[in-house]
């Protein structure tokens, strides 16, 4: 499912200076007694200059409190929020989440995981979906691992996945397929209601934008994502 950064059948993607004058700078010059004297320009002095030291410190406060909440969405955590139903019953429509980002480059993917990404370029030729979207699933293979969907089920490495939070079972059947190096296969919860892996294949890990691990809005269902 897609996110959007704050995841069809059911899959949306998931969603996410003025000008300031040149300072007047007086002048100076040579009165007629040899003494240099201030010339001023007519206009008026900068704003900067205008303001008082309070005020210049708090002006720089925000200003690097903007830089560096730019770097962290950038490099550390983003919002996303959710706009389509193909993770539920675990995420709903309108979910606010927090997207960490940090820890793939640490560590591969593990089952479990749910996870923003880019979508693959087989998913942008199927379903024409522009390159700059993100989408939402949660990863059930990793690099190795054989997958199969057979009898409502959904086999990992020939044994069934214990899935308590999906909306129901499979209502189709996967022939087995083993995850190639470097990519992981995704599906989502509400999985007759979405376009997965198991329709447009396997996700390679760099397309990965990082992975949900908090849902802070709604404030009645605030909590970590296991």
């Amino acid at each position: 499912m897609p996110t959007q950064p704050d995841a069809q059948p059911a899959d949306q993607p998931v969603s996410r200076s003025p000008h300031i004058p040149s300072p007047n700078i007086p002048s100076t010059d040579v009165d007629g007694n040899g003494q240099q004297a201030s010339v001023q320009s007519g206009q008026s002095t900068s704003w900067w200059v205008r303001l008082r030291d309070s005020q210049r410190e708090n002006v720089q406060i925000l200003a690097i409190a903007l830089a560096l909440a730019i770097l962290i969405r950038v490099f550390v955590a983003e919002p996303r929020y959710i706009p389509s139903n193909s993770m539920e019953p675990t995420l709903l429509v309108g979910d606010r989440l927090v997207i960490e980002k940090v820890g793939y480059r640490l560590h591969p993917p593990q089952t479990g995981d749910i996870v923003v990404f880019e979508p693959p370029s087989q998913f942008l030729e199927q379903f024409g979906f522009l390159p700059d979207k993100a989408f939402i699933k949660r990863v059930i293979g990793t690099s190795g691992d054989s997958i199969k969907v057979q009898d409502g089920a959904v086999y990992l490495n020939g044994q069934p996945l214990p899935e308590a939070y999906i909306a129901e079972p499979p209502a189709y059947e996967m022939p087995e397929v083993q995850v190639p190096v470097g990519k992981v296969f995704v599906m989502g919860d509400n999985r007759n209601n979405s376009n997965d892996s198991h329709v447009w294949g396997f996700l390679p890990q760099q397309n990965i934008i990082g992975r949900a691990i908090l849902r802070f809005f709604p404030f009645d269902r605030f909590g970590r994502l296991n």
